[in-house]
């Protein structure tokens, strides 16, 4: 996810440093790795803000380290752009009346809208009436398992079983036999890694052929390779998918693979949102004429501009009070078949 995302930003600051850059300057990228650790997160925000006097950031790739981390900047009064983690909680942090102004932005598709769409796809569309939930033990997957439960009571359901597994588990089998003997018809799965492989592989030892739907990260390499063949039908919410569908895409697409030289970007989701943010970043710092927190937040909540991205094209994408650019309706759902990812019939 992490290199994905890195990919597709350095791939958005070359085209528009190419094109002579932002306000006559080049933009500079000043690159951290938080290694997926709260308190590494925390250290890299204050070097970054302190040292390197950055006049933006974009990144986070998981929601406890953003929750940790980015209070630096809301008190910095830096815009950060959020545009991997998906927990709801993310931009909610600063809210009025508490904070009069939030300085957290995001361009990835949040939990709530998240849950919600498997949930739909569960009970909606292929009308099932009993199903199984296995998160993992980070933020991520606990945060996500509450959204999903959250959207299954809306419909007035409960999960037949709801199971917990953590990173680097490699066998998920008492938590399937629980699930199949509650007589789960579908496995809704929020989970960070290679951990979602062993659900499709241990579901396959069982002999248990029951639909697997789950978030966004069933779309990413670690999953697809690990899994194989067993993989294939997991559904999941895409805000991109690799398929150069319009221009725009298949220029990125083209790009990323001469860049980069893969044929499959590892996260093409990480990677499209990655790209998006900084042209959005960029739109922000162009009609604020400065580099200044404030009057870029200002601008970001009341963009002119229409910035044309591959996730979609922005219009408008931001409030004062609505901090979120990827809205209900934009993702679709994806399907994951012999190891690459399609749009879901």
């Amino acid at each position: 996810m992490g290199v994905s995302m890195r990919d597709g930003v350095k791939l958005a600051v070359a085209e528009i440093n190419a094109k002579g850059g932002l306000l006559g300057r080049q933009i500079q990228l000043v690159e951290r790795d938080d290694e997926a650790k709260n308190e590494r997160g925390v250290q890299v925000a204050q070097e970054l803000i302190n040292k390197e006097k950055v006049v933006a950031t974009v990144g986070y790739i998981n929601t406890g380290v953003a929750l940790a981390s980015q209070r630096f900047y809301q008190e910095a009064k830096i815009p950060v752009m959020n545009n991997v983690a998906t927990g709801s909680v993310i931009t909610k942090q600063f809210l009025s009346p508490e904070h009069k102004e939030n300085y957290v932005f995001r361009v990835s598709a949040n939990d709530t809208i998240q849950s919600a769409m498997i949930v739909e796809e569960a009970v909606g569309k292929r009308k099932l009436t009993k199903v199984a939930i296995l998160a993992d033990s980070t933020n991520y997957g606990q945060l996500g398992r509450e959204d999903l439960e959250k959207a299954l009571s809306a419909k007035g359901m409960k999960a037949v079983t709801v199971e917990k597994f953590n990173i680097k588990d490699v066998d998920m089998t008492p938590q399937l036999l629980k699930a199949k003997q509650a007589g789960a018809q579908a496995v809704l799965t929020y989970g960070i890694g290679p951990e979602l492989a062993q659900i499709a592989n241990g579901m396959e030892k069982l002999n248990w052929k029951v639909p697997m739907i789950g978030s966004w990260t069933l779309s990413m390499a670690n999953f697809l390779d690990n899994a194989g063949k067993n993989g294939n039908g997991a559904t999941m919410p895409q805000t991109f998918i690799q398929d150069p569908n319009t221009p725009k895409r298949k220029a990125f697409i083209e790009a990323y693979q001469k860049a980069y030289k893969v044929e499959r970007i590892p996260s093409p989701v990480s990677a499209a949102q990655g790209y998006d943010s900084v042209y959005l970043l960029a739109a922000a710092i162009r009609q604020a004429g400065t580099t200044d927190g404030v009057k870029v937040r200002e601008a970001l909540e009341n963009l002119n501009e229409k910035v044309e991205g591959v996730v979609t094209t922005y219009v408008k994408p931001y409030s004062h009070d609505d901090h979120e650019a990827i809205k209900p309706g934009i993702p679709v759902m994806g399907e994951a078949k012999d190891g690459h990812i399609v749009l879901s019939k």
